[in-house]
């Protein structure tokens, strides 16, 4: 698992632009700046969609007032899927990254096997400080259900 001090691997998402999917690497979203990124199991799930990202919608002025430039999330799900669960919460403040085959996922040692639950492999729940691509802080949750330690409360404090 990816832990303080490490640097982030290269990894390419899948994001929405304006004529259709496009890509963005780690470089792209990280280089030179201070990103609070969050993982999440899966767009529009009870927790994800109910608790965690509400609270970063929520908090987005604050944590940005610490010098974050970007808020972003990232889930196991395509593109598709992430934009409309964008627009459903009017998250105009986050980045939505769509790591559809688990690479970023598996590269930073957050994935879970929810295939028993018919979800198939799916990120942790975390969240993460990076600073010019350096983590800085990374939490892990310890029940997937909850967002307490990953929160964007609790990443103020952070911060």
């Amino acid at each position: 698992m990816i832990k303080v001090g490490d640097t982030l691997p290269d990894a390419t998402f899948t994001v929405m632009g304006e004529n259709g999917p496009t890509t963005k690497t780690t470089a792209d979203i990280f280089k030179g700046k201070k990103v609070v990124i969050f993982g999440v199991p899966g767009a529009f799930t009870p927790t994800c969609h109910g608790n965690h990202l509400p609270g970063y919608i929520d908090h987005a002025d604050e944590i940005k007032a610490k010098g974050v430039s970007t808020i972003a999330v990232v889930s196991v799900n395509d593109v598709f899927v992430m934009a409309a669960w964008s627009k459903a919460s009017h998250a105009e403040a986050i980045e939505f990254l769509a790591d559809g085959s688990a690479a970023f996922t598996k590269a930073i040692g957050m994935s879970l096997d929810l295939t028993e639950r018919g979800l198939g492999i799916r990120s942790q729940r975390f969240s993460m400080f990076v600073n010019d691509g350096v983590v800085q802080k990374v939490n892990l949750e310890e029940n997937v259900g909850k967002a307490d330690l990953t929160g964007a409360t609790a990443m103020l404090a952070q911060l």
